[in-house]
């Protein structure tokens, strides 16, 4: 009898000992956030851009290389890319003019930043090819032509990527299944010869991956926040699982009607993401998100910045310690200077 009171008392102690651990979630690779409550209001802090010369409309895009700011417009009516000063963001120049001939781009895609050797490549979805354009020649010589880079796959290509050196980048790849659908996945790709090479790790429980993702050479992990989940995911620059991150409103549902995160920027060693909370989309920018979530390279939560503005997307600028911001709303386009405050 006494034998058997402590065998059921150890059970006991042992089933309450896993659902203490189920709750908090934060077993190994596994952490829950059920509380995000640390919010900072910044609203008067961000400075407006007042890009100079420029009309750019809400699908513009900001990348920093070397002190610029290069600012990719899909709906510019004639040249699709132009380049500020990113101290004072004066405006330099505007090239890749639009169009199907030779040097002209149809269809812009994502621009890839090579600082090192002063490059940047310019996907055109239309011709399903990658053009590497030299800075400092398009600077001096405003009649400059792009080089063709690679050919692309149209089964399966990047959509956007981060170069890790002269050849090897982590991207997101695309591959179309029919008219309208599409299967998302992270992966090593070659920019010289076009190999891909899935990441090992996909979480087991979301069927339609719908996600923005950051890469930190530095820290040595990359990022997938999902759009219509409440989870964000940490690996290593090999595709091995560091943390699943989920929030209080997780769940695996297959759908597309709440709206989670947005984007997500790696800076120095802290993730920010734009986030919904779990908003109703309403297929217009209504629902983007108005605040961005500050957490440290191991997933853990900081704090929660409110701007005050709905972000379309976000650019950090290293040199200058701030967040550049492209906004739907009262303004265009802002900065916020990053502080200990506001990161810690």
């Amino acid at each position: 009898m006494g034998i058997s009171m402590v065998t059921d008392k150890n059970i006991i102690l042992l089933a309450l000992s896993i659902t203490i651990i189920s709750c908090h979630g934060n077993t190994g690779t596994e952490k829950r956030h059920n509380h995000r409550n640390n919010l900072i209001h910044v609203q008067e802090q961000i400075k407006e851009i007042q890009f100079e010369d420029a009309y750019l409309s809400n699908f513009a895009r900001i990348f920093t290389m070397d002190d610029y700011l290069i600012v990719r417009d899909y709906k510019s009516m004639e040249k699709l890319i132009y380049i500020f000063d990113r101290n004072n963001f004066s405006y330099i120049a505007n090239i890749a003019p639009r169009g199907q001939g030779p040097h002209e781009i149809t269809n812009i895609g994502h621009i890839g930043i090579d600082e090192k050797n002063h490059l940047f490549y310019v996907t055109d979805h239309g011709k399903q090819k990658i053009f590497s354009y030299h800075l400092d020649s398009v600077l001096a010589d405003p009649s400059y032509k792009p080089v063709e880079k690679l050919n692309l796959n149209e089964l399966q290509f990047p959509n956007k990527y981060v170069l890790l050196n002269d050849t090897l980048c982590i991207g997101q790849i695309i591959e179309p299944t029919g008219s309208y659908g599409f299967n998302q996945s992270i992966a090593k790709w070659n920019i010289n010869s076009g190999e891909i090479i899935p990441m090992k790790y996909t979480h087991p429980e979301i069927e339609r991956k719908r996600v923005s993702f950051a890469v930190s050479k530095e820290n040595g992990i990359y990022v997938e926040c999902y759009h219509h989940h409440d989870l964000f995911t940490i690996c290593d620059l090999d595709g091995n699982l560091k943390y699943n991150i989920y929030g209080r409103k997780w769940d695996s549902t297959t759908s597309n009607a709440k709206q989670y995160f947005g984007d997500v920027i790696i800076c120095n060693n802290r993730i920010l993401a734009s986030f919904s909370d779990g908003m109703d989309r309403t297929f217009s920018n209504d629902d983007l998100p108005a605040q961005l979530l500050v957490f440290d390279i191991n997933g853990n939560y900081i704090n929660t910045l409110e701007t005050g503005y709905r972000i379309i997307n976000l650019c950090y600028d290293d040199r200058n310690d701030r967040l550049v911001m492209h906004f739907d709303d009262m303004i265009q386009f802002g900065y916020l200077t990053l502080d200990d405050n506001l990161l810690n």
